[in-house]
This record gives structure tokens, sequence and C-alpha cells, in this order.
């Protein structure tokens, strides 16, 4: 099937072309005409298989024919997210698929001045993408009216409903005063999720699960490299300059080793930049900006990213670190891969690092393929590291013995 084929409007079909979609994926094929003909939907697809236009395109649709037939005022549906940089994300697909339609989109979330959120909801708005906290606090002062709301999406589902966010999920579903459609979506669920999430939908919802048994998307190869710790970053170095066209994103595990990571590179002259949470909003923002824009070709980044960040044409993604908890590797690496694409991820891994790997493995569902090394890459890894550790000792050595003299000095 080609979009030109569903049932929606010329100019979605016309932003569609536009945006360079030509046909539905797999997700977008089973989501579509479920959702358009009123079904509750509770879809699992893996990262990058374009769940988010799963559900826009036929909301755009549905909104924008309501608008045309009959004047309708209000907020007519609300999407909720985890993170602002989701909610953004999502924000931009809707307002790339309803050009010249009728649909009013807007993305809310914290960490911006409040009051030109506010301004804009009054003005008008028929979809809402909104994180949690801040759609809240403009709901208690009735800024945000949910009375007209006719379509719920929880995207994210897994995160949002792990993550404390039921309560939320509850309380939204209680003053959506309509009967409402309602749409959860997620690139991974366990059965403890699933229990949750089928609570708050219809019975008869319409279940879909793209590729169940592998959650990694069968558009990324990927491969795991034993290496000693304090040789990793010989070995993501060499990488970098055996492929120094690549787009690529690094994840480590905190922001402290994103920081170090980075210093390493600089003196190294490998241009990067960095994205986690210890930035301002603006900052992350620029950040995300230039590397979409290949004003640089590298980031380094925590988990903060792992999620819904949709970049283009991203070619391999590097587990610097192995992620703590084992459904964010397949999030990480779904940022490669992405569409249509082919993308490649490979993890380090430390002695210590390895029940992570076996919490992965067990996650997935089958071994990860071990990339093994020549002798002569593996050597030139240990004399780097002997090296740079001397440099780092004599620099130690230099600093205590300056420390000191500057003592002397003192006490004389």
């Amino acid at each position: 099937m080609k979009f030109t084929e569903l049932k929606i409007g010329d100019e979605i079909k016309k932003n569609l072309e536009n945006s360079g979609f030509k046909k539905p994926t797999d997700i977008q094929y089973k989501c579509i005409p479920s959702i358009l003909v009123g079904e509750d939907v509770l879809a699992v697809a893996q990262t990058g298989t374009g769940k988010t236009a799963a559900f826009a395109i036929p909301i755009i649709d549905m909104i924008d024919k309501q608008k045309k037939n009959r004047r309708t005022d209000g907020i007519k549906c609300i999407v909720m997210c985890p993170t602002r940089e989701l909610a953004k994300q999502i924000g931009s697909v809707f307002n790339k698929l309803s050009k010249h339609t009728d649909v009013v989109n807007f993305a809310l979330y914290g960490g911006v001045e409040q009051d030109k959120q506010a301004a804009k909801i009054q003005k008008g708005i028929d979809v809402l993408i909104a994180t949690p906290g801040r759609m809240f606090d403009l709901i208690s002062q009735k800024i945000i009216d949910v009375s007209s709301v006719k379509y719920f999406v929880l995207d994210e589902a897994d995160k949002m409903l792990k993550l404390g966010f039921y309560d939320d999920l509850i309380y939204i579903k209680k003053i959506l005063k309509q009967r409402h459609q309602t749409m959860f979506f997620s690139a991974t669920i366990d059965d403890e999720i699933k229990k949750l999430a089928y609570a708050q939908i219809k019975s008869d919802a319409i279940r879909i699960q793209i590729s169940p048994k592998d959650p990694v998307s069968k558009n990324v190869k990927h491969g795991v490299l034993f290496v000693k710790q304090d040789e990793k970053r010989f070995y993501l170095l060499d990488f970098l300059v055996e492929n120094p066209q690549a787009k690529i994103i690094i994840f480590a595990r905190t922001k402290v080793r994103v920081e170090r990571i980075k210093k390493f590179l600089d003196k190294n002259n490998i241009v990067c930049d960095v994205y986690h949470s210890g930035l301002a909003q603006t900052e992350r923002e620029r950040a995300l900006e230039n590397f979409r824009e290949n004003k640089f070709n590298i980031l380094v980044a925590t988990d903060i990213s792992a999620r819904g960040i949709d970049i283009a044409n991203v070619t391999n993604v590097i587990n610097y670190d192995l992620p703590e908890i084992a459904e964010n590797y397949v999030h990480r690496i779904g940022r490669t891969g992405r569409g249509t694409n082919k993308g490649e991820a490979i993890s380090f891994c430390g002695e210590e690092e390895e029940n992570l790997l076996k919490n992965i493995e067990n996650y997935t569902g089958y071994q990860i393929n071990k990339v093994i090394l020549d002798e002569q890459t593996r050597k030139k890894a240990e004399i780097s590291t002997l090296n740079d550790n001397k440099s780092l000792q004599k620099m130690i050595l230099d600093t205590e013995k300056h420390i000191s003299e500057k003592a002397k000095k003192r006490r004389k």
C-alpha cells in the first residue's frame, strides 16, 4: 500500500510526499486504518519504525475533517510524553504533516517561560503535545481546558507507566469529559506494563505488535567488544579516526563521563559536542540542532537522548558504557537505522560490565555478536594506554611537586 491509497486528506498526502514518505511502515500500515475507524490501540514496535507518524497522520486527518465540516473549538487531542525533547520532536512531526490543513499543534514542556506558552494555548490549538508537569500546572490554572478532548495518546508508554506517571495517566483520563479514543505507543513493553495499559483502554482495543521477538530493528547491525576499562578511549579514538565521515552518537553512563570523553576527544582534535541533563535547555537544544545540521558529526550523550530523539542519517551508535537499564540498550541503538536507513552499533564492555551485558541479552532474547579485533589493534591500544597513563602520572607528580614548592616558599 502507498500513502496515496489511504483515506486521508489530499493536503496530508502532499505533506507526506514532500517529507519523503512513500509508503507506510509496518506499524503505520497496521495502526492508521484502526485509528481512523475509532479503535483504541496499544501499539508496540521497534524504535525508528515511524510510530509518531502512525498516530499523527490519522489524528490530523480526523480533526481536519471535523473542522472543515463544522466549527469546533478547544483542544481535541492530547499527546502525553515523558520528556521535553520528545515533546518537541513529536510537535515537529505534527507541524510537518499538518501544513495546509486547519489543524493547529503546540508542544508544551517545562524549562521555558510559561506566559508565552499560556498565550499560545489561549489563542486556540487543536493538538496539545505535553509533558505532565507543565500540562497539569496549566490545567490547575484553568489555562488548559480538556473538556473537548476526543483523542488521547500516551507515547513512550512503558517509560510513562514505569516512572511514576501512572497516577498522572489516571488523573488525566478521569478529567477527560468526552468519550475519547485512547492510543498507547511504545518500543518496549512487558507483562506488568501491559496490564496497566489494558486497564486504561477499552476491552476490545486493538493490540498491534511488530516483530515482538526482537526489540532491535532489523536495520541495525550491532555487536559487543570486550575491552579493559582504561582502554575504551583508545578504541573509541581509533574508530573515529578510521570513520571520519560517519555521523555518530556516543553514549556514556553519566554526565561526568560524557564531559571526560569530550575533553579526551578535544585533546585529540576530534570535533564533538555533549548532551546531558547538566546543560541548560537552550544549550541542549543548540547541541541537537547543530548535530542535525551537520555542524559537527559526533555527539556524546547520556540516556537523556536515548528515547524519542529522531536525527536523520546517524550512521553509528557507540555504547562507551553499557546502560544500567537493559531496555535502554534498545532505545540507544535505535538512534541509528531509522526508517529505511541502515545503521551499526558497537558496545564496549569492560569486565565489571559483563552482568549488564547479560541483562541486555536476557532482554533481547539472544546473545549479541562478539566483535573480534586483530592482535595488532589490541597491541596498539595497550601501548597507547600505557603511554597515556605514564603521561598522566607525570602530570600528577609535577603538580604535587609544584604545590610542595609553593608550600615551602610560604613557610619561609
